[in-house]
């Protein structure tokens, strides 16, 4: 998704104007309780989201002290600064641009006892392919996963890489939980929690192609 607006026009116009739209939606929760028993407990945890969801997630877990992965490009500064008027922290970085040290960061995240959330095939694609990052910094800061999804009755789709998803006025939005996991040591752990990664969002989001 590359935008040629300056970052100012965008916190002027746009973000006032996502406040508006995610004001009307309807938002329906499934399985809201696998989530939940983390955060009253105070545990670190990863959600782990399609980048195309990523819009309605941001608006549901708004100010909650949850860090988001943003990509170092100007994309990922309209994100990162939509992010911080919803409350979020930001970390910057990505699989292309930074991934040490956003890895090194979402570590620092959850060894703090916070939620960090990775879009495991940001910030450019392929869509839906997963990249390990999000499994090496949930194993390294000892955080659990939990999939996410969010989809929507009535929505524009940009013609981006990722299908980007803009729930319409009104829209019913439907967020799912997924089953969460700890990441085993070692590598073997990695290469499992890879694999129920990528089963878990695949579960979740499996009704909406």
């Amino acid at each position: 998704m590359r935008l040629k607006v300056s970052p100012r026009t965008v916190r002027a116009v746009a973000w006032p104007a996502v406040r508006m739209l995610a004001s009307s939606w309807r938002i329906d929760v499934v399985h809201e309780e696998r989530w939940r028993t983390l955060y009253d407990a105070k545990r670190p945890h990863v959600f782990l989201l399609w980048h195309e969801a990523l819009l309605p997630l941001l608006w549901q877990h708004r100010h909650q002290g949850v860090a988001i992965v943003v990509s170092e490009a100007r994309e990922g500064q309209y994100l990162s600064d939509l992010a911080l008027a919803l409350g979020y922290a930001a970390v910057r970085g990505s699989s292309t641009r930074g991934g040490a040290r956003a890895l090194l960061g979402a570590v620092r995240q959850l060894q703090a006892g916070r939620a960090v959330a990775f879009t495991p095939d940001g910030p450019r694609g392929p869509r839906r392919e997963m990249k390990p990052g999000v499994v090496a910094a949930a194993q390294r800061g000892g955080g659990v996963i939990v999939p996410i999804h969010a989809q929507a009755d009535r929505a524009w789709r940009l013609h981006s890489w990722d299908r980007f998803m803009i729930p319409k006025p009104l829209a019913r939005v439907r967020i799912t939980y997924g089953r969460p996991f700890e990441v085993a040591d070692g590598e073997q752990g990695l290469v499992a929690g890879l694999a129920r990664a990528t089963e878990g969002l695949h579960e979740v989001s499996k009704a909406d192609p």
